[in-house]
């Protein structure tokens, strides 16, 4: 399954990764670039792609990704290995996780739920924002939000 997904996803992104570059992409280069795919793949040159040439493109592609994965964790594990005994302790290995921040600091949520500016959030001023959100959610404006609701508000974000 794996073998499947990485190539069909080379198949299906190579042409329009050539846009992502920056640059303009016309037609010409962009048929040159299937052909080139499919040449890669049609390693007898009859003009076909037998299953054959599909499985070992496959094959080709799942080993290079893993190749790839192996070399970026090696190299992940030697960043973190800080005394390089090839083992990981648990703290080397903890000093990997991102730091943890918040979102917005408390003068600006100060700001943000403060709206008579008088340095202090009231009940109703904190609720305010929270029951907006709940209000839009409610379609019906029944004062439940149902499940379907929930979904619904869901896709629209």
């Amino acid at each position: 399954m794996k073998a499947v997904l990485v190539f069909s996803a080379a198949m299906i992104v190579a042409a329009p990764a050539l846009a992502q570059q920056g640059k303009p992409v016309s037609r010409a280069d962009y048929i040159k670039n299937i052909d080139a795919r499919f040449g890669a793949v049609d390693t007898n040159h009859d003009g076909k792609i037998t299953r054959e040439e599909l499985v070992a493109a496959q094959q080709r592609d799942l080993q290079q990704a893993n190749a790839k994965i192996r070399q970026d964790l090696e190299a992940k594990f030697r960043q973190l290995d800080t005394n390089k005994d090839g083992k990981l302790t648990l703290d080397e290995f903890l000093a990997a996780a991102p730091p943890i921040k918040t979102a917005e600091t408390p003068e600006q949520m100060l700001q943000r739920l403060d709206t008579n500016h008088d340095g202090k959030v009231s009940i109703d001023e904190f609720r305010a924002p929270q029951l907006a959100t709940f209000n839009k959610v409610d379609a019906n404006h029944d004062g439940v939000v149902t499940p379907a609701e929930f979904q619904a508000a869901q896709k629209r974000k």
